[in-house]
């Protein structure tokens, strides 16, 4: 199966339905996806982003890179939410070529788990009141701040570890072609860390790990710093899995086409 939604300009916009969540009750298809910077749809990229219904935008980028890159078009009744997340900027293409990406990048999501509590808190209440159609939230890429809410939402929902690091990891797919769109911004250069657009598994464990080894569960971490309570699961579980007794085909027809 291929979770990725094929677009000209847009790489990594896929759909997160399907997983095991709570209970057995899988992720409903076509409700929530996860995307890189949707500043750059355009022409048929964006007739093909309002075929799918969204109404919901969580734009998790800095201000500096929205002043420089756009953000979605306006849209009737699309609602668009700004919540910078990442509070310590890093430039990752500049990062030494011997910096290992893990470790490196486990470390940096852990800082936004903490800096960022607020928006992160912010984007769960958005996400549990989303209503009348379907949720994106993205950043530049859609794999560091987009893959670190993509984890926390799951998570809450109650999918697997495994799914949630193969999710994550989904982003190899789009590498070259992100990679390939840092080259044109700079001129042909290349990066100088081999990491720079990378999604290896091993970070999302790490980080998951590191979560858990700090507050006990991910969900003790989100009940602690985020005060995500039984009334805002019970929202996203409403919104997000697969009434009981009911379960959509394991594979969305829309959801294919080439990373």
């Amino acid at each position: 199966m291929n979770r990725h939604i094929a677009f000209d300009r847009l790489h990594n916009f896929r759909d997160v339905g399907g997983y095991r969540g709570g209970n057995g009750r899988p992720v409903r298809w076509g409700r929530l996806y996860r995307s890189d910077s949707l500043g750059k749809l355009r022409g048929k990229d964006w007739d093909r982003f309002l075929d799918l219904g969204v109404r919901t935008v969580i734009d998790l980028r800095y201000d500096w890179e929205i002043a420089a890159k756009g953000r979605v078009p306006d849209a009737p009744g699309l609602r668009y939410h700004h919540l910078s997340i990442e509070h310590r900027p890093y430039d990752q293409a500049a990062l030494g070529p011997d910096m290992e990406t893990g470790r490196f990048l486990a470390d940096r999501y852990a800082e936004v788990a903490h800096d960022g509590v607020a928006e992160l808190r912010r984007a769960l209440d958005v996400l549990a009141t989303e209503d009348g159609g379907p949720a994106v939230f993205h950043c530049a890429s859609g794999k560091d701040r987009t893959g670190l809410l993509a984890a926390l939402v799951l998570s809450l929902l109650g999918v697997a570890e495994d799914d949630i690091v193969a999710d994550f990891a989904l982003t190899e797919l789009a590498a070259e072609r992100l990679l390939a769109d840092w080259r044109a911004d700079h001129d042909g250069q290349e990066p100088v860390w081999p990491g720079y657009g990378r999604a290896p598994a091993d970070i999302m464990r790490f980080f998951l790990a590191d979560l858990a080894a700090t507050h006990g569960s991910v969900r003790a971490y989100a009940a602690e710093l985020l005060g995500a309570d039984e009334e805002l699961l019970a929202a996203l579980r409403k919104n997000f899995l697969e009434p009981v007794g009911e379960e959509r085909p394991a594979e969305r027809s829309s959801a294919v086409g080439s990373a």
